[in-house]
């Protein structure tokens, strides 16, 4: 942003520090105005014809504009991918431990990326992955949706689960 010496348009479309258009002025005659304000010319709009000039105190300006984008930054949330890895020969109790953790990762607001990795010649059954794989969405129902749906990509098949949302 260019501000007092800085700006090199000849001619300036003015606007006051009340917000009041004053016209268009050559850029002496601005600077001098806002001169005698105690405060700095700064081009707000370089691209239109002639460009646009405002009357402000710059360093306010600033800190306002670093205050905005702290509150920006403070408010928005990180989505985190946690994964969950399953086998397509999965025992009971490991596919509950398995869930359990998945369930969790959820409630806490992360998605979940449940995945098999095929070994061997298991690969000639993603049959029984693709069981495996919906058993585990059917049972995280309640607490997520499915984003993505299970997709084989190389020797592993995943699926992605995201978290419902609690703000209704």
């Amino acid at each position: 942003m260019y501000v007092n010496e800085g700006i090199r348009a000849r001619e300036l479309r003015l606007i006051d520090h009340n917000g009041d258009q004053l016209g268009v002025k050559s850029r002496n005659e601005a600077l001098s105005i806002a001169e005698r304000a105690n405060l700095d010319l700064v081009l707000v709009a370089p691209q239109a014809k002639p460009p646009v000039a405002r009357i402000m105190d710059y360093g306010k300006f600033k800190f306002e504009q670093q205050k905005k984008d702290r509150e920006v930054r403070k408010n928005q949330k990180v989505i985190v991918m946690k994964e969950v890895r399953l086998s397509p020969t999965i025992d009971e109790h490991d596919f509950q431990t398995k869930l359990r953790n998945g369930i969790k990762f959820l409630e806490k607001g992360d998605k979940v990326k449940a995945s098999i990795r095929f070994k061997g010649r298991a690969i000639t059954h993603k049959e029984i992955g693709q069981k495996v794989l919906d058993r585990f969405a059917e049972a995280c129902a309640e607490v997520a949706t499915v984003e993505q749906k299970p997709k084989m990509e190389g020797r592993s098949m995943f699926l992605v689960l995201q978290p419902k949302n609690e703000k209704k």
